[in-house]
């Protein structure tokens, strides 16, 4: 394998060290069967607080961040700066998010295997695209169902 930098003309043809794809080795030995009941427990509770955290990544989240930026020009009277602050808080906020739900993905994968399942992959991506679809339907309900586009002939719903 050629890694050096002068034998590949200066560019790092190989893997990074450390970014191997984690290879798991045999089903880890079970324990007592209350052990893997608690252990089935704490790993359900994760994933519902990844679907939890998911969903706040689809409204409260941005919504929060709007608020800060409303505020912010409020305080400032710069609707600039107000957005420039919304635009940081959501920054934050989300990939703060997104690397706590990683984060969970990797202890529920862990737990998982210590409860006896044989777990290799995450549930992150299928936790944020269920979510996503959610998010999307009830969007969808609220805005032609609830609010409605209104009426093209008599705006502002016929109200005087």
């Amino acid at each position: 394998m050629r890694t050096d930098p002068s034998d590949t003309g200066g560019l790092f043809v190989g893997r990074r060290p450390g970014t191997a794809p984690i290879r798991f080795r045999k089903l880890p030995e079970r324990g007592s069967d209350a052990r893997q009941r608690v252990d089935g427990s704490l790993a359900n509770t994760m994933l519902a607080g990844m679907v939890v955290l998911s969903l706040l990544c689809w409204g409260p989240i941005p919504i929060a961040c709007l608020w800060i930026g409303s505020e912010v020009d409020y305080l400032t009277g710069s609707v600039g700066f107000g957005i420039l602050v919304a635009f940081i808080a959501l920054f934050a906020l989300l990939f703060g998010a997104l690397s706590l739900l990683r984060r969970l993905d990797h202890a529920w994968i862990l737990v998982r295997r210590a409860a006896g399942h044989d777990q290799r992959t995450g549930a992150l991506g299928r936790v944020f695209g269920a979510t996503a679809i959610v998010c999307a339907l009830v969007f969808t309900f609220w805005f032609v169902v609830i609010h409605g586009p209104g009426s093209m002939t008599m705006p502002g719903g016929g109200k005087s």
